[in-house]
C-alpha cells in the first residue's frame, strides 16, 4: 500500500492524488515498554504469523530486563497459539490478553496512529522503498525527534468510567 492518506482539501477544481497499483506489505510488530519508552520491533514483507511473535519475544528477552515483563495483546489467532504460549513461558514472559474489540487498552495502537499521522498522512510515498522508509525514520526518531509528543502521548493512563448512573429505559 502506498497510496497517500487523504488530508484536508479545498478547492474549486478536482485534483486526484497520486496512488501506486497493487498492493504491497510492510509489517511492523512492536512491543512499547511504557516505562523506558523504548520500541522493540520486527519487520517483514510478508505475513505477521507465529513465527514473527515468537521473534519479537526473543528480542525482548534478549533485553535481558531485570523486572518481570508483562506483553499486552490483542486477540489475534497467531498470537493465542500454542507455540507462542509455550516460548512465552520458556522465557519467562507474561502474555496479557485484551478483551475483543478493545484496541484502546493497548498502548501500541496509539504509537501506531502516531506513525501513521506523522509519516503517512497526506504524503505521496512514490516507490515501496520510500514507503518502507518514511516509516522506519519516524520509528527511529521516536527517542529524538519525536521524543516529547511519545512521552506524552505513551503514558499508561487510561479514561475509567466511576460510578456511571444508568439512564432509566
Amino acid at each position: 500500500m502506498l497510496a497517500s492518506f487523504l488530508g484536508w482539501l479545498w478547492c474549486k477544481t478536482r485534483l486526484f492524488v497520486k496512488a501506486a497499483s497493487g498492493r504491497q506489505r510492510y509489517n511492523v510488530l512492536g512491543a512499547f515498554n511504557a516505562i523506558s519508552h523504548e520500541l522493540v520491533q520486527v519487520t517483514n514483507t510478508t505475513y505477521v504469523t507465529a513465527e514473527t511473535v515468537c521473534e519479537l519475544l526473543r528480542q525482548i528477552a534478549a533485553l535481558s530486563l531485570t523486572t518481570p515483563i508483562t506483553l499486552v495483546l490483542d486477540n489475534a489467532r497467531y498470537q493465542r497459539c500454542r507455540l507462542v504460549q509455550d516460548l512465552a513461558v520458556t522465557l519467562n514472559i507474561e502474555l496479557l490478553f485484551l478483551p475483543s474489540y478493545s484496541p484502546n487498552l493497548n498502548l501500541i495502537e496509539r504509537l501506531w496512529k502516531f506513525v501513521k499521522k506523522a509519516a503517512l498522512n497526506s504524503r505521496y510515498q512514490g516507490s515501496f522503498a520510500e514507503f518502507r522508509g518514511a516509516i522506519d525514520q519516524c520509528l527511529n526518531q521516536l527517542p529524538t525527534t519525536h521524543r516529547e509528543q511519545i512521552s506524552s502521548l505513551m503514558t499508561p493512563t487510561f479514561q475509567t468510567l466511576g460510578n456511571v448512573a444508568i439512564l432509566p429505559g
